[in-house]
């Protein structure tokens, strides 16, 4: 089986490559199953039911979330009702959603998807490792594959977390920093990893946004107001093959300029 994992979309550039690029590149590259998240794709913060449709509609079989998943009010109820998207599962109890969903690949395999958040320099209800391991033999009861999206700030904690669950998920897909790490792979007990998987959006930017607005808010320290960037669109992630017991064969990044 080959998953394809389209790394953090972000504002109307990556939407917009999604929308006219995935299909063709699920072709491309003979995907079974692909996991995109989402939760940059609403002005580059956020998500919105609309949104979440279309990017479902594009070809995505699950859509993953992160630290923004409230930044728009309207999608709890989207999320409440959606069997096909997934938010971290580490957020306090309670709201709405799931940190865990199962969909079928194109041959109908079940596959498990699981979103966490990190805990270092992030505000999380509780540390993913608290939660982590109840949520794999959840959906190790319900799916051989499995497949991780920590969305993370810092490259120790995933990398942690990917040694800790290797051998019993499939993979480790590292979200959050929008920068694609060298350091695709598989590890000895079958797990595939990557720190971080990228963005899919504007690259000439500042990690998404007009670099003119964020250098000024780095250098005046003042409020300033966001808006992504239009130029270098590509797609990134990671395509991760596996065999039918959900160990890992493969481990690549992907980058496709749109």
């Amino acid at each position: 089986m080959k998953i394809l994992f389209v790394a953090d979309v972000f504002g109307v550039p990556g939407r917009r490559a999604v929308e006219e690029r995935l299909p063709g590149l699920r072709e491309e590259l003979a995907v079974d199953f692909c996991v995109v998240n989402g939760e940059n794709a609403a002005d580059g913060a956020g998500l919105t039911p609309k949104l979440g449709d279309r990017l479902l509609a594009a070809g995505a079989d699950v859509i993953t979330l992160g630290n923004h998943v409230w930044r728009r009010p309207e999608i709890s109820g989207w999320l409440e009702r959606s069997e096909r998207a997934v938010r971290p599962a580490n957020l306090a109890s309670g709201l709405p959603g799931r940190g865990l969903v199962v969909a079928p690949a194109a041959d109908g395999t079940p596959v498990a998807v699981i979103n966490l958040m990190g805990h270092l320099f992030m505000s999380t209800a509780r540390h993913p490792f608290e939660d982590v391991d109840a949520l794999v033999d959840e959906a190790r009861a319900r799916a051989q594959v499995v497949v991780i999206d920590l969305h993370a700030e810092a490259t120790s904690e995933k990398v942690a977390l990917a040694t800790w669950l290797d051998g019993r998920v499939t993979a480790v897909i590292g979200t959050h920093t929008h920068v694609q790490t060298s350091d695709a792979r598989v590890l000895p007990g079958g797990t595939a990893a990557i720190t971080d998987a990228g963005m899919t959006g504007p690259h000439d930017s500042v990690i998404g946004v007009k670099a003119e607005l964020a250098i000024r808010r780095m250098r005046t320290g003042m409020p300033v107001r966001f808006e992504p960037a239009e130029g270098g669109v590509r797609i990134e992630g990671c395509l991760v093959e596996c065999a039918s017991d959900g160990r890992a064969t493969g481990c690549e990044p992907v980058r496709v300029s749109v």
